[in-house]
């Protein structure tokens, strides 16, 4: 275990409860026989630096020969970040990426002006009963990167940046923290982070990043005095030094951040957008299903069906 200067924590109960600038408890929603709880976008807060979507899907367990199906659909302006606790997902895109994830593993595809995936449960894991349990986070681009062609990168687990310290256990999955810096291909500052904590130990987020927020996936935490359950998403306060501790039984957390962007995101169904009238394009070459041919294309292994516009 090495010991990091930058993971030194201060003591939560000195966060001064103002410090917790949004307390966000995520909203179920039915896939279509499969829960997810979205913490982002929420009434109260839109994004926590460039992440504009938090879904936390599971988890679940799927019987022989189920799985999750979601259908070829469309992104625009946004990178999806899927990261996994548990179970297997096979990713394919437009771009012809063919790519099965597993846990801790970083799967990073990046829409720009236009890109269509599925995600589905591999033949493989529904041979026989599987589980499912992960993240799935969307980043908004910034506004020069917003027309760039569209790529997919996959990251193994062995290439994430592990940090660690006395009861503390964290993986980088995108940007930078503590004097370490992820492979991903960012286009704005940010910081994305798979905590798990020992019983008691405290945990600092870094100072570096004007926005910073964490969601807990199992146990509890407490900070400025307060106890946040699994299920919880904190936001807080720019500029403040915040530690927080985990309670008896340990913690699992996600922490997350980075620099506000220019302005507001527009957001409607999969697209995210500086203006309106890049949805409202998008919108009709969807509908239009041009495909090759205009601003979407299907996966190429993965064409017979797809999720048509709302």
């Amino acid at each position: 275990m090495s010991w990091n200067p930058a993971l030194t924590p201060g003591s939560p109960e000195a966060v001064a409860p103002e410090a917790i600038e949004t307390l966000i408890i995520p909203r179920a929603r039915d896939l279509g026989g499969f829960e997810v709880r979205r913490a982002l976008p929420a009434p109260k807060r839109q994004m926590v630096g460039p992440f504009i979507f938090f879904d936390q899907m599971g988890p679940v367990e799927f019987l022989t020969e189920q799985g999750i199906d979601v259908r070829p659909h469309p992104h625009i302006g946004l990178g999806t970040v899927t990261y996994l606790y548990s179970g297997t997902f096979q990713h394919q895109d437009s771009t012809g990426a063919n790519q099965i994830i597993t846990p801790g593993e970083l799967n990073w595809m990046v829409a720009g002006r236009g890109v269509s995936h599925s995600e589905r449960s591999p033949q493989a894991a529904r041979k026989a009963p599987h589980k499912l349990f992960g993240i799935q986070t969307w980043i908004a681009l910034p506004e020069h990167a917003e027309d760039n062609e569209a790529f997919f990168e996959h990251h193994g687990a062995e290439t994430l940046p592990q940090i660690e310290a006395e009861g503390v256990n964290a993986r980088l999955i995108l940007g930078h923290a503590y004097g370490k810096k992820a492979p991903a291909t960012l286009f704005s500052e940010a910081f994305y982070l798979d905590v798990t904590l020992a019983a008691g130990a405290r945990f600092p987020l870094p100072d570096d990043h004007e926005d910073r927020g964490i969601y807990v996936t199992q146990g509890s935490v407490t900070v400025a005095g307060q106890e946040f359950q699994a299920g919880q998403m904190m936001v807080f306060r720019p500029g403040d030094h915040i530690t927080v501790a985990a309670g008896a039984q340990g913690a699992r957390l996600m922490a997350l951040g980075g620099a506000t962007l220019g302005g507001p995101r527009h957001i409607w169904w999969n697209f995210v957008a500086s203006s309106k009238e890049r949805i409202e394009h998008a919108k009709e070459e969807w509908r239009a299903g041009r495909w090759g041919q205009g601003l979407f294309d299907l996966p190429p292994d993965d064409r017979g069906e797809f999720i048509p516009l709302p």
